[in-house]
């Protein structure tokens, strides 16, 4: 199956100034982040909330911008619950928006967005009680994901440099799915991520 994946955002950041790429991926975000990540939160809001959090825990810059960032995978795929295949059918958004993203950020940034799915699975492996607090919507995509990491798996995974951010992000991102939830918007962000770009 061949991804379409949406160069639009990518074009219009390369070449501009931090204030110029900032305003096209937030424009991008609000105008494509609002189809549904799940049956209750918009790819936007969950976005926003993941952000949030890493916020609220003093993250780093680099962690902040991860948390807001992890899904533009799902975003530039055009992936969404709508989507037939969204769970059905794993698409590697983590590995796509980390490539995507790669030109402008640097890996503090993009290591914890390509790992984050990954990390769902060490965090099966690792932690038993994990698995029992996914949404019905993330066991689903484990399966497709590959499952529970292997012993040989989790060792190489430890081997990888920020790899514990990525752990930190994927739990985040199991929160980050509550409908209705009075969060502050993009704009909050702008200078956190703008410091981030390289």
């Amino acid at each position: 199956m061949q991804n379409y994946v949406d160069l639009s955002l990518a074009q219009e950041m390369m070449g501009a100034t931090t204030q110029q790429q900032v305003d096209a991926l937030f424009e991008y975000m609000e105008r494509r982040g609002q189809s549904f990540y799940d049956e209750v939160v918009t790819q936007l809001e969950h976005a926003l909330q993941c952000a949030a959090l890493a916020k609220q825990h003093d993250a780093s810059p680099t962690l902040i911008t991860g948390a807001l960032l992890h899904d533009i995978g799902h975003i530039i795929l055009d992936e969404h619950n709508a989507d037939k295949a969204f769970l059905d059918i794993d698409l590697n958004h983590e590995a796509i928006g980390a490539e995507y993203l790669a030109p402008f950020f640097p890996e503090a940034v993009t290591t914890p967005i390509r790992l984050h799915v990954p990390a769902k699975r060490y965090l099966c492996k690792t932690d038993a009680t994990y698995h029992d607090g996914l949404s019905e919507a993330s066991k689903r995509s484990l399966i497709v994901q590959g499952g529970i990491m292997s012993d040989e798996e989790q060792e190489a995974f430890e081997e990888i440099p920020h790899f514990q951010d990525a752990l930190t992000l994927r739990r985040w991102d199991d929160l980050a799915k509550i409908k209705g939830l009075e969060i502050a918007g993009l704009e909050t962000y702008r200078d956190i991520v703008q410091q981030c770009l390289v």
